[in-house]
């Protein structure tokens, strides 16, 4: 079971911004921090930021800084974004309940804390997608099944984290290497399964409205390795509103 965000006020924001900073300021060896090693007997956990303006996040689970160095819009935990696909792409944790907080370091920002707790079961891999925007963040917890394609191929989902304040049209992506939809009804803050891709082809992801031509973003020069797995993520702001802003798309390796 994966649960929602909750939200806090007040004295509890204090003594959590409280608790962040100093987990932030204190200079930790690698046996302070959780364990980024591969066991099939844990829990394996990467983490996303698509909320708009995000600056200095850090995330802490169970009381423990988990990432350094810090993270902003766009980035993640611990994986690289694509093209690099370097070892270590999860953490390992505990199968269980476990509370996580990404918050901002800084002590003046105006972002919320972001508290949530995951149940997170052994030998899974999950993904955590933090997005909305600084003064209201959320987050979705979404189990990432790995598997390694016999015949060679890669694979990719795709997830949609943009922001608008508003109702949006449904999305879809459109690979011009193969000239077709390969996703398709894609509505804010779903995540797709993952689908077979061509490895070590050049391909053009474009994302756009669900029957329309007109581009939102697109991701260019995607050459996926073969047996890794992907995600795409449609993320930023639409160009109104409080927050206008870029739309864009990144890719990054679940494994």
């Amino acid at each position: 079971m994966i649960m929602n965000s909750r939200k806090i006020t007040g004295a509890g924001i204090a003594a959590i911004t409280v608790l962040l900073l100093a987990l932030a300021s204190c200079e930790k060896t690698f046996d302070d921090k959780i364990s980024t090693t591969t066991d099939l007997n844990s829990a394996h956990v990467q983490l996303f930021v698509a909320t708009v303006n995000a600056n200095r996040n850090v995330i802490v689970m169970d009381g423990k800084r988990v990432s350094r160095p810090t993270l902003t819009s766009g980035t993640g935990f611990p994986f690289a974004i694509y093209p690099s696909t370097g070892a270590g792409t999860s953490f390992t944790v505990p199968g269980g309940l476990h509370s996580f907080s990404i918050a901002d370091t800084l002590a003046t920002t105006t972002q919320r804390p972001l508290i949530f707790a995951a149940t997170l079961e052994a030998s899974k891999m999950y993904t955590i997608f933090t997005y909305d925007t600084i003064t209201s963040p959320k987050q979705v917890t979404v189990e990432t099944p790995i598997e390694i394609p016999s015949d060679g191929s890669a694979r990719l989902r795709f997830a949609n984290f943009i922001h608008d304040a508003n109702a949006v049209p449904a999305v879809e992506v459109f690979s011009k290497r193969r000239n077709e939809v390969i996703f398709t009804n894609v509505n804010k803050t779903d995540v797709t399964n993952f689908i077979s891709f061509a490895p070590l082809v050049v391909d053009t992801l474009v994302i756009r409205e669900v029957g329309a031509t007109a581009v939102l973003a697109q991701f260019n020069g995607f050459v996926p390795t073969g047996t890794r797995s992907y995600t795409l993520v449609y993320r930023g702001s639409q160009p109104r509103g409080t927050y206008p802003g870029t739309r864009t798309a990144t890719v990054f390796a679940n494994y």
